[in-house]
């Protein structure tokens, strides 16, 4: 089948394909529907690489943005109505909106909620359209909430997040810093005295349950951090038996936790 150039489209290579979108509404599914249908997508391929190219340099190869296009532009081939007017008309912000659908879901560094995706773009637009007529000078908030038709508040947070498409490297080197001192050097580490605590925690209830000699024990030992010997004179018993006091203490109170725990 041959496509021809119609010049009455906005593009001056856009294909003539009506007759062919005509025949795809009457074909049933079959080798000669797909081989016309994968016919009308080659012709308009053209339009969608001119879509993708518009949004170069903003993260993305060229290469996947194309293909991004052509997928959206598979969609609206696939949905679109010969009743309804132009093919171009329908196609164009199918296309543009798989494209923009690709970068919301897929090129931002960490998970952003779809309403600040949508913030995001508002005030992005605003802040664009009010540069020419601020003389070049930033926007004030105010103004980019009144240009956007936004709250303040949600105007911070779609500036915010555009600075936020991104994520900086933990080895970036701190702004002003000039001994090498990265993001990732601001960043806290692992406390053991957490852990401590909650072994702490979770002898507690054990220990109140021990005679009071024991309890006694375990407290110079563990917490004074006195000897066995030191503990024996100063409770008039030998060292053998502060020893065998501490090791049956220990016991109880393990198999007790481990008995919790379970």
């Amino acid at each position: 089948m041959r496509m021809h150039p119609h010049r009455k489209h906005s593009h001056s290579d856009a294909p003539d394909t009506a007759a062919a979108f005509r025949r795809l509404a009457e074909l049933d599914d079959g080798p000669d529907r797909r081989e016309l249908r994968q016919a009308v997508v080659a012709a308009w391929l053209p339009m969608a690489d001119r879509i993708a190219g518009r949004f170069r340099n903003r993260g993305e190869s060229l290469e996947d943005l194309r293909q991004v296009a052509a997928l959206g532009l598979v969609k609206a081939v696939d949905r679109y109505d010969p009743e309804r007017g132009a093919f171009e008309s329908f196609a164009v912000p199918t296309v543009v909106g798989e494209v923009k659908r690709h970068f919301r879901d897929h090129m931002w560094a960490l998970h952003v909620p779809r309403r600040v995706q949508d913030l995001r773009n508002r005030v992005r637009t605003a802040r664009r359209d009010l540069v020419s007529t601020t003389s070049g000078r930033s926007p004030t908030v105010a103004e980019v909430a009144a240009e956007a038709g936004l709250s303040e508040e949600d105007t911070l947070v779609g500036l915010d997040a555009l600075e936020s498409f991104s994520a900086l490297s933990l080895d970036a080197e701190l702004p002003g810093a000039d001994d090498g001192y990265s993001l990732g050097d601001t960043l806290g580490s692992s406390d053991p005295a957490i852990d401590v605590l909650v072994d702490r925690e979770a002898v507690k209830p054990g220990l109140r349950r021990l005679p009071e000699r024991e309890q006694t024990i375990l407290y110079m030992r563990f917490f004074r951090d006195m000897t066995q010997s030191s503990i024996a004179r100063s409770l008039g018993i030998s060292q053998m038996h502060v020893s065998r006091l501490i090791s049956r203490s220990c016991d109880r109170l393990r198999d007790e936790v481990m008995r919790d725990a379970a």
